[in-house]
């Protein structure tokens, strides 16, 4: 099978967030199964100053607007043809130091960039003489590829069997523009309405892509149900609904060979569900690393991921006072809204050597805390996936998370009577509720004997790439069939 991968970003290349490891562990799931399988992105800036990259010699022209954007196709491999990822240079638009924009909002041009993209995708396919099975596209900067299949290339003979799916990572970045973005498009002003891709007067990339893409994929089962919904639908819930018969949630999972306590050089003492003892170790660097007192008995919380709202900070900080009247220190590494940076650096400062907060991502202090720390908190308000939760639980870190998206489909709530469980899950989105559910682990905590059998059943799930890479190709081939019937 010829599978193409659209998305803005992957890693090792470039990355953001969640998404980036997504595309870039599916690649390479791919490739190891043996699939006929490619990966392309924009030729940012930085990819370019951190990565060889092979000039394939190839040039396309992109319609954006009136003007026919010349691009050039580099590649990640020795050969052209034998490249695992292909990029698409055109400084005009990629060569800056951010991907979507900087601290002070979104570049001004992203219609005109991601327009340059996903059209540009579909001409580098016939400038590479690749032509698709399924084109996989990955977030609103993909969303309009699904639409010029239908559309301005629906006569193409060289797409004439390719079939779209798209992922939505996080329905509430959707890739918004003012309708004067709409010439830019190519596409027939008819299509600037709301049975189209109008969206609250504005046009919608990722609403074109959830119209017109052969399928639509989520990265949780219970995302895909929530989506469909006023609550979590961010206003294409109605959208949702009439292709709820072409959507599906697929869970993510992450790479065993990156996060396993086994090998993981950056952590102070290796260890494995047949030994964990290392774990201890772990957690006395972990707390000298923070400067605190190395004081084995006292529980730590993590933290470690994007700050802010959705990802429930709030929550942390108003819960604060009662989490530490706990006994529980607490270990936050992040960066995001600067509101919860000062917050949460005069916490502190407050709590000295009980909180410790890191600005920033470093990842071998992100490393260590999955290793090191008692519990990890994922209080999000809501979550398509999560990562954390997977990394954690590997490490045998245990999860306080709020029951809502890939978090209920992915921990499972301890049980005291049987003691199954991976982890401690709460409904409500309020600070009581999320530090009542850490006293509730907390009660656990303290049972060495239940809180070890909990350790090792949080490290027994198996959340690697290959489950989810085997899903993903099935509905591929599902998909396929159906186009070409």
């Amino acid at each position: 099978m010829k599978i193409l991968i659209a998305t803005p970003e992957a890693v090792p290349f470039a990355k953001t967030g969640g998404l980036a490891d997504v595309t870039g562990a599916l690649l390479g799931e791919y490739n190891r199964r043996k699939e006929e399988a490619c990966l392309i992105m924009p030729l940012y800036k930085g990819v370019r100053e951190k990565f060889r990259l092979k000039n394939t010699g190839l040039k396309i022209k992109v319609p954006v607007s009136n003007n026919n954007v010349t691009g050039r196709i580099f590649s990640s491999g020795p050969q052209a043809d034998k490249a695992a990822a292909y990029f698409l240079e055109c400084n005009e638009f990629f060569d800056r130091d951010e991907l979507y924009g900087t601290p002070l909002g979104d570049y001004p041009d992203n219609a005109s960039r991601f327009v340059f993209f996903s059209r540009g995708i579909l001409e580098a396919c016939k400038a590479l003489e690749f032509k698709p099975d399924v084109i996989h596209c990955n977030d609103w900067q993909a969303g309009l590829l699904p639409m010029y299949l239908k559309t301005l290339y629906r006569r193409d003979r060289f797409f004439s069997g390719t079939a779209s799916v798209i992922t939505i990572h996080n329905l509430g970045y959707q890739g918004l523009f003012p309708p004067s973005a709409m010439p830019l498009t190519g596409f027939d002003p008819v299509w600037f309405n709301p049975e189209g891709i109008e969206f609250y007067g504005k046009i919608s990339f990722l609403k074109a892509g959830l119209i017109f893409a052969d399928f639509i994929t989520t990265v949780s089962n219970n995302y895909a149900r929530e989506i469909l919904g006023r609550e979590h639908g961010f206003g294409l819930d109605g959208v949702l609904r009439k292709r709820a018969s072409a959507l599906a949630g697929i869970v993510n999972g992450i790479d065993y060979n990156e996060w396993n306590p086994q090998s993981d050089s950056l952590i102070q003492k290796k260890y494995s569900i047949k030994n964990i003892e290392g774990k201890i170790k772990c957690k006395l660097q972990l707390l000298k690393d923070c400067s605190m007192k190395p004081d084995i008995k006292r529980p730590v919380a993590g933290m470690v991921g994007r700050l802010s709202g959705q990802k429930g900070v709030d929550l942390v900080l108003e819960a604060l006072e009662e989490i530490i009247s706990t006994g529980s220190n607490i270990i936050i590494l992040g960066k995001g809204d600067e509101i919860f940076h000062k917050k949460l650096s005069d916490a502190a400062e407050k709590y000295k050597g009980r909180v410790y907060v890191k600005i920033g991502f470093e990842e071998s202090l992100a490393h260590k805390i999955y290793a090191g720390a008692d519990m990890f908190l994922m209080p999000s308000g809501y979550e398509p996936c999560g990562l954390g939760q997977l990394i954690a639980m590997r490490y045998g870190t245990i999860p306080v998370a709020r029951k809502t998206g890939g978090l209920a489909d992915t921990v499972m709530d301890y049980e005291p009577l049987t003691g199954n469980g991976t982890g401690f899950l709460f409904s409500d989105y309020t600070p009581s509720a999320l530090s009542g559910c850490l006293k509730r682990a907390l009660c656990v905590y303290v049972d060495e004997i239940r809180w070890q059998k909990l350790i090792l059943n949080a490290m027994k799930t198996d959340f690697s790439w290959g489950n989810s890479a085997k899903k993903y190709i099935g509905l591929y081939n599902r998909v396929i069939e159906v186009k070409r019937q």
